[in-house]
């Protein structure tokens, strides 16, 4: 059975990402085909980037790298939470992903987004980096809005289509992530 890392892509005060990781946590670890563990990027407390060798290197200087590669290093597959700041996924986010390299390499992932409308440009450049860090991204995803799925902006109540979408693409990383897994062996 894969491990999938709901990994919330925020860091911001007030932020939404947590209330939606906790309800892709919820709906996901229902599932018997695989476990899945939140991975919250205020834990890992990354500055900006500031290893002077390069991460596809693979040789870490400080331990919060070192850290952070072994938490995606014992991951199969990822569930990117991802708010749209001007069109873009979050610095901190992308932050995160050029910090390792090999530690994403041959793993699948999914995307839940959110913004006012619904997160999609963040997540058409998370595919583009996604192919370059290695990592097979699935065609479903999670679209939330703003205007509907959070009531006052801040308070989230996702409609119940979104938990159908949610499954499809759980569906999805898991038969991509336990395909990758065999080929890093």
């Amino acid at each position: 059975m894969i491990t999938i890392g709901i990994i919330i892509g925020s860091t911001r005060p007030g932020r939404n990402a947590e209330a939606v990781a906790k309800w892709v946590y919820e709906i996901a670890s229902k599932r018997k085909d695989a476990t899945f563990e939140i991975v919250d990027l205020k834990d890992y407390n990354l500055p900006l980037l500031d290893e002077t060798i390069p991460a596809s290197m693979h040789h870490y200087e400080h331990d919060y790298t070192r850290k952070w590669a072994e938490k995606i290093g014992s991951l199969d597959a990822f569930i990117f939470i991802t708010p749209e700041y001007n069109h873009a996924p979050t610095a901190a986010l992308k932050n995160a992903l050029d910090y390792i390299y090999t530690e994403w390499n041959n793993k699948a992932a999914g995307f839940v987004s959110y913004g006012s409308a619904g997160g999609v440009r963040a997540v058409e450049q998370l595919r583009q980096i996604m192919a370059e860090l290695q990592i097979a991204d699935v065609r479903a995803q999670v679209i939330l809005s703003l205007f509907t799925d959070f009531e006052n902006f801040s308070v989230f109540k996702p409609a119940a289509m979104h938990e159908t979408y949610l499954n499809t693409m759980i569906d999805q990383l898991v038969a991509w992530g336990e395909a990758l897994k065999t080929i890093r062996k």
